[in-house]
């Protein structure tokens, strides 16, 4: 019937083989090191495919302005526990429906036009959200950047304290979406507080890296809240937190999310956050040391192949990420591209010393292990990877030519680790029920 419908409809049939074609292609044939991806797992992936995507829930639960929402309340409370309890926190909310959203709403609630926010500059890995070219600009508030430390490669604590007192921000973003060190939370939300600013960290890089316990939750340090996005190291499907200390900051935040930013918050992804919070609650220690274990592998291989590895001298990582400058090899988008053409997929990211100028060629590539770490790649893999990638940045080989390995390698690895485990039969039988229940 399928092949009868799809003969006779070209649209359609277009529609369905990009689908099947780009799943086929990224879950079998290519190594993912987007360090802002990962893979739900089968059971996470089914229970997203229900009847909530069809429904309407504005408002908190058991709040709602509309009906038929009993269930919808009762699974949105339980999975905010269940992320509150990986978080240490009762004060979690949803409905964020990405990180980015989550920003805004923690920005909106604590600023008004014309204040002033402390934050790290973009080139030193803060995300778009946190700067006047993205939601902070589009709110009017004022970007100040914070001292960096290339040295350290992170916040330069005197200085930035010195910044702070001076300036007297309304808040102060930590956290970035290029992550290898730790921000120092403790000492920035102490100099933040005694000007009577809100310290913001964006956790959403490293949200299961927290959870897994090898990474400082930055609420016990200080931050008054936590944003985050749930699809990165944290293995959930794409959606958005906040998370704080006190309860008047959540209901403050929470008064903006609805209905300044989210009138529905995309229901579907409530069961599958829970289901991943849950295997992270079991699995999650062992996959986020794994996580680390790999960028520091795959940091050392690439390393001793020739490639330039920012902080050497550090350990490379503390994160799921690994950082190149790749200036001497084309620079960014070339590297990005040949890689891409090998089926190994990173992306281009501005450095420190990146001028603004250089946003759409940098001299960086970013890397993420947090996927292939997923799907069960150890440190043995890593140098396999390295070898890969030195093959087509080093040594120039045909892209085409390196491809043909990469998608032999990438048979091995089919099944994703770190969650709970079920049957073909038992998806199978789950899938009916989610379209068609009895």
């Amino acid at each position: 019937m399928l092949d009868e419908l799809l003969s006779k409809n070209p649209d359609l049939k277009q529609v369905f083989d990009l689908t099947v074609t780009h799943t086929k292609y990224r879950k079998r044939e290519t190594i993912n090191l987007i360090a802002s991806e990962n893979v739900m797992s089968p059971l996470a992936m089914l229970l997203y495919l229900n009847d909530m995507m069809h429904r309407y829930a504005e408002g908190k639960p058991f709040k709602r302005f509309y009906q038929g929402l009993k269930y919808v309340d009762e699974l949105e409370v339980k999975a905010s526990e269940i992320m509150g309890g990986l978080l240490g926190t009762k004060f979690v909310d949803l409905r964020p429906i990405s990180g980015t959203t989550a920003n805004a709403a923690a920005f909106r609630a604590f600023t008004k036009p014309g204040d002033k926010a402390v934050v790290a500059p973009v080139q030193a890995g803060a995300h778009v959200s946190h700067t006047r070219f993205g939601t902070l600009g589009a709110l009017g508030v004022e970007q100040v950047d914070m001292p960096f430390s290339i040295e350290e490669w992170n916040i330069d604590v005197d200085k930035a304290v010195k910044l702070i007192e001076e300036v007297k921000p309304r808040i102060v973003t930590l956290g970035g979406s290029l992550y290898i060190f730790p921000h120092p939370t403790k000492p920035i939300a102490e100099a933040a507080h005694s000007v009577g600013a809100k310290v913001i960290h964006d956790v959403a890089h490293v949200l299961g890296l927290i959870v897994g316990g090898v990474w400082p939750n930055p609420l016990a340090e200080g931050a008054d809240v936590i944003t985050s996005s749930t699809h990165k190291t944290f293995p959930g499907p794409q959606g958005g937190l906040f998370a704080t200390r006190l309860e008047e900051d959540y209901k403050e935040i929470g008064k903006v999310i609805f209905p300044m930013f989210v009138s529905n918050h995309h229901l579907h992804r409530l069961a599958a956050t829970a289901v991943t919070g849950l295997e992270m609650r079991e699995f999650g220690r062992e996959y986020a040391r794994q996580v680390v274990k790999n960028a520091k592998a795959l940091a050392q291989a690439l390393s001793s192949r020739g490639l330039k590895v920012v902080m050497e001298e550090k350990g490379f990582t503390e994160s799921h990420q690994v950082i190149l400058d790749v200036s001497k090899q084309g620079r960014g988008t070339k590297v990005a591209m040949a890689l891409e053409e090998a089926h190994i997929i990173v992306n281009k990211n501005m450095l420190p010393w990146d001028r603004p100028e250089d946003v759409k060629d940098p001299s960086g590539i970013r890397i993420g292990v947090q996927e292939v770490t997923r799907w069960g790649m150890k440190e043995g893999e890593m140098e396999e990877i390295a070898e890969f990638i030195k093959q087509v940045v080093v040594d120039g080989r045909s892209p085409a030519e390196v491809r043909k390995k990469v998608i032999e390698f990438r048979r091995n690895f089919l099944e994703v680790q770190y969650c709970f485990k079920i049957s073909r039969e038992e998806e199978v039988k789950l899938l009916k029920l989610m379209l068609h229940p009895d």
